[in-house]
C-alpha cells in the first residue's frame, strides 16, 4: 500500500482524498421524479464501500428549466432534491468517500419538445445533430437568468451535503459559448475567445459567491474540440490556463474531443476495440502546461493504465468510471491485493448505449450494477451446501456456476465444446469484439477459484445428469440460429452463425438479410464485405440494427461504409429459389404494394435464435418442480420452494437463450438472480 500510487492520499484544497482513483459524473438514469432516491443512492454509496476516494454524481443535473433533460436526469432547479442529497451524501460519507456532483444547462443538446416544451438556447441558432432541436439565440436576459439558475443549484448541493460541485462545459452550454463554432453573439460574450469565455467564469463567480472558498468547484472541458474552426489544442491550453489563473476553480477535468454526433461521443468515451486511453498523454500535457490539479478520465478500464497515469505524473486523478459500473470494488481488491479477481470492463457500452436509448444503465456482465437493492454485489454463503448441477458453460450457465460454488454448493458443469464461451465465444471473433471473451474467461478463473468442476465435450442426456445424483439442475443450453422465416427456400439460406464462424464461405454477391437488429447481423456483413463480397444488408424495420444502439453502431459503419456496404430499411425477404448458380430472392414490405427481386448468389439470415431445449424437457418430468420458476419468489429473491412433482429427483431450472433469444446481460441476470438463492 505504502509503494502503490494509486494508493497515495492527495489533497485538494481543505479535502483529502484517500487515494487516487475516482468516478466522473455519469447519469445512470436512476433518478425517480428527477431525484436521487433509494436505487440512485444504493448504486453511488456501493462504489463508496468498494473503497474509492470520490465519486461523482450525475452526468449532469440540470440547473434549468429549459435544460431538459433528454433521458433520465436528476433536476437540480428544484428544492425538494436537497433532502435526496443530504441522503446520499451522508451514506458516502459514511464509506470514507467524498462526493461531488455535476450541474448543467444543456443549451442546444436537448429537444424542445422534453420537460415543460420551453425553448432550447444557444449562443447560435446552429442545430446540434445528435438531438435536432433548433435553438433560440440567447437573449441577454436569458443569460441572466441561467447564471442565477447555477448559482441556486450551487447552493442545494452545498446544503445537501455535497464536497463540491463540477460544471458539466464540453458539448453542453458552456462550451458552446467558448466554441467559435458554436457562438455568433455580438457583445460582451462573444467574438474573442477572453468574451467567449466570459459566461463560464460569471458562472463560476456565481455559484463562489454562494457556495464560499470551503467548496471545491470544478469544471470538466474540452481542451481541443477537435473540430475544423473550433479550439483546438492551442487554444485549449490558453482555455486551461485561463481557467487556472482565475482563481475560481480548483482543478481541471481534461476531455479532447467533441459530442454533437454519435462518432464524436464514440471518440471521446471509446468502446471496444478502440485504444485504451486515447487522451491521456493529452491530459498529461494540460498538467504540465497548467502545473494544476488534473483530472481525466476515458477508457482506462484496467489497474495497470489506472496505475500509470498516477506514476508518470500525467494526471493528479485518475477516473476508472465505467470499470467501476463493472466492478464497484476495485479499489479495495488493491488493497487487499487480489486484482485478479476484479471484474474487468470489456468496453462493450451497454451501459451508455442503454441511457441514450431511453433506458437505465446496466452493465453487460455486473447484473449488480444499478440493482444494489436486490442483487448482491458480494456473494453470500449458504447453511446448506447442495450439489448443482449446470448444462452449458456460455455466459449463463458459467454465471450461475460461479454464484452457486461462492455461495459454498458443490457445482459440476457438462459442455458440449471443447471451450467455453458460447455465443460470447462466436462475437469474439471479430477483432474488435474481442474483449468480449474477458467476460468467459472472468467467469473461467472464478469457477476455478471456487472448486468448480468442468467437463467439456460432454453432450449430456438425462442419464448424465441422474446419475450425478443432483440437488439442483440448471439448463443453459443456449439456442441455435433460427433461419426457417421464408414461405419458400429456407434450405438455400445460412446463418450470420455460419459466416462469422468460418463454417460456411462468404459469396461474392450477398444478401444479409436482418430482422434480429442485434450485433449478429452486422458482424457477419462485415466479414463477408471484408472478404471482398458484395453485401447489401436488409432489414423490415425503419432503421437496420435497432439493438446495437448509438454508439456501438460507429465503429460498424465507419468499416461498412468504407467496404460499400449497401443498407436497405423498410423491405422483407419472402422467399427463395435457386436459379443456375444463382439465387433469386423475392422482397416484399409490411407497407404492402410491392414486389421486388434481387439475384444474388448467398443468403445469409439473421433472425435470433431457437432454444436448445430437448434435454430440459427430458428432464422436466424427473423434477420436483417440473421446470417451474416461482416469478414472486424469484423477485423477492427467496428460494424457489415449488413443488409439483413430490415424487421429484431434482428442481429444474433454464436460463439464458434456452429459454428464449435474448441478450448477454439477460443471460447472466438470469444466471445470477436463480443462482444467489439456492
Amino acid at each position: 500500500m505504502l509503494n502503490d500510487p494509486l494508493l497515495q492520499p492527495y489533497k485538494l484544497k481543505h479535502l483529502t482524498l484517500r487515494n487516487r482513483i475516482i468516478v466522473t459524473s455519469h447519469e445512470p438514469a436512476y433518478p425517480e421524479d428527477g431525484m436521487p432516491k433509494e436505487r440512485y443512492r444504493a448504486y453511488t454509496v456501493e462504489r463508496a464501500k468498494g473503497g474509492v476516494a470520490m465519486t461523482m454524481t450525475a452526468g449532469s443535473a440540470a440547473v434549468s428549466k429549459d435544460s431538459p433533460p433528454v433521458f433520465n436526469n436528476l433536476l437540480a432547479y428544484k428544492d425538494e432534491i436537497v433532502p435526496w442529497v443530504r441522503e446520499m451524501t451522508d451514506a458516502v460519507h459514511e464509506q470514507g468517500a467524498a462526493i461531488m456532483i455535476q450541474l448543467t444547462h444543456l443549451g442546444r443538446r436537448t429537444r424542445w419538445d422534453k420537460g415543460d416544451w420551453l425553448p432550447v438556447v444557444a449562443p447560435s441558432h446552429h442545430r446540434e445533430a445528435a438531438h435536432r432541436a433548433f435553438p433560440k439565440k440567447l437573449e441577454d436576459w436569458d443569460i441572466e437568468r441561467i447564471i442565477k439558475d447555477f448559482a441556486d443549484a450551487a447552493e442545494r448541493m452545498k446544503a445537501g451535503g455535497m464536497d463540491g460541485v463540477e460544471l458539466e462545459a464540453y458539448g453542453h452550454l458552456i462550451d458552446q459559448f467558448a466554441s467559435p463554432l458554436t457562438n455568433e453573439l455580438g457583445g460582451p460574450y462573444g467574438g474573442p475567445l477572453e468574451n467567449r469565455m466570459r459566461f463560464c467564469f460569471d458562472v463560476f463567480k456565481a455559484m463562489r459567491e454562494r457556495v464560499g472558498s470551503d467548496f471545491i468547484l470544478g469544471v470538466r472541458y474540452t481542451a481541443d474540440e477537435r473540430l475544423p474552426g473550433g479550439n483546438g489544442k492551442e487554444e485549449g491550453i490558453e482555455i486551461s490556463k485561463r481557467l487556472r489563473d482565475s482563481g475560481l476553480i480548483d482543478y481541471l477535468n481534461v476531455i479532447r474531443g467533441h459530442i454533437d454526433t454519435d462518432p464524436g461521443l464514440t471518440d471521446v468515451i471509446p468502446i471496444q476495440g478502440m485504444a485504451n486511453s486515447p487522451h491521456l498523454d493529452f491530459a498529461g500535457e494540460i498538467r504540465a502546461a497548467t502545473n494544476f490539479p488534473t483530472f481525466h478520465a476515458a477508457k482506462i478500464p484496467d489497474v495497470a493504465t489506472a496505475r500509470y497515469a498516477i506514476a508518470s505524473g500525467k494526471i493528479d486523478m485518475v477516473g476508472m468510471t465505467r470499470a467501476h459500473m463493472t466492478d464497484p470494488h476495485i479499489v479495495r481488491k488493491i488493497i487487499e491485493k487480489r486484482e485478479e479477481d476484479i471484474r474487468p470492463c470489456v468496453g462493450a457500452n451497454y451501459c451508455l448505449d442503454r441511457i441514450y436509448q431511453g433506458g437505465m444503465a446496466f452493465c453487460i456482465h455486473n447484473a449488480a450494477t444499478g440493482r444494489e437493492q436486490t442483487m448482491p454485489h458480494v456473494i453470500p454463503k449458504t447453511e446448506v451446501r447442495r450439489k448443482v448441477i449446470v448444462v452449458g458453460a456460455g455466459p449463463a450457465g458459467l454465471e450461475a456456476a460461479r454464484v452457486a460454488a461462492e455461495r459454498g454448493h458443490e457445482v459440476i458443469v457438462f459442455e458440449a465444446a471443447s471451450n467455453p464461451g458460447g455465443q460470447i465465444r462466436l462475437t469474439a471473433q471479430s477483432e474488435r469484439r474481442r474483449e468480449m471473451i474477458s467476460i468467459i474467461d472472468w467467469r473461467m478463473a472464478q469457477c476455478e477459484k471456487y472448486g468448480v468442476v468442468i467437463h467439456f465435450n460432454t453432450w449430456a442426456e438425462a442419464d448424465t445428469i441422474t446419475a450425478e445424483r443432483p440437488d439442483v439442475v440448471i439448463i443453459a443450453t443456449g439456442g441455435l440460429p433460427h433461419t426457417e422465416v421464408l414461405t419458400k427456400g429456407n434450405d438455400l439460406v445460412v446463418s450470420s452463425w455460419d459466416i462469422i464462424s468460418g463454417d460456411v464461405k462468404p459469396g461474392s454477391n450477398v444478401l444479409v438479410f436482418d430482422d434480429a437488429g442485434d450485433h449478429a447481423g452486422l458482424q457477419a456483413a462485415e466479414v463477408l464485405a471484408k472478404a471482398g463480397a458484395k453485401v447489401e444488408i436488409m432489414t423490415p424495420d425503419r432503421s437496420f440494427a435497432p439493438e446495437v444502439m448509438a454508439m456501438n453502431l460507429v465503429p460498424y459503419m465507419r468499416s461498412l461504409q468504407k467496404l460499400d456496404v449497401t443498407f436497405t430499411v423498410t423491405f422483407r425477404l419472402e422467399s427463395a429459389e435457386r436459379n443456375g448458380n444463382q439465387i433469386v430472392a423475392s422482397v416484399g414490405s409490411d407497407y404492402g404494394g410491392v414486389s421486388k427481386q434481387r439475384v444474388v448468389d448467398q443468403i445469409v439470415v439473421n433472425h435470433g435464435t431457437i432454444p436448445l431445449d430437448e434435454l430440459y424437457f427430458d428432464l422436466k418430468p424427473l423434477s420436483s418442480n417440473l421446470g417451474e420458476t416461482s416469478y414472486d419468489e424469484l423477485l423477492a429473491g427467496e428460494p424457489q420452494s415449488v413443488v409439483r412433482n413430490g415424487e421429484g429427483l431434482f428442481q429444474l431450472f433454464r436460463i439464458g437463450d434456452a429459454v428464449a433469444a435474448r441478450n448477454t446481460h439477460a443471460a447472466i441476470y438470469d444466471g445470477l438472480r436463480i443462482a444467489k438463492d439456492l
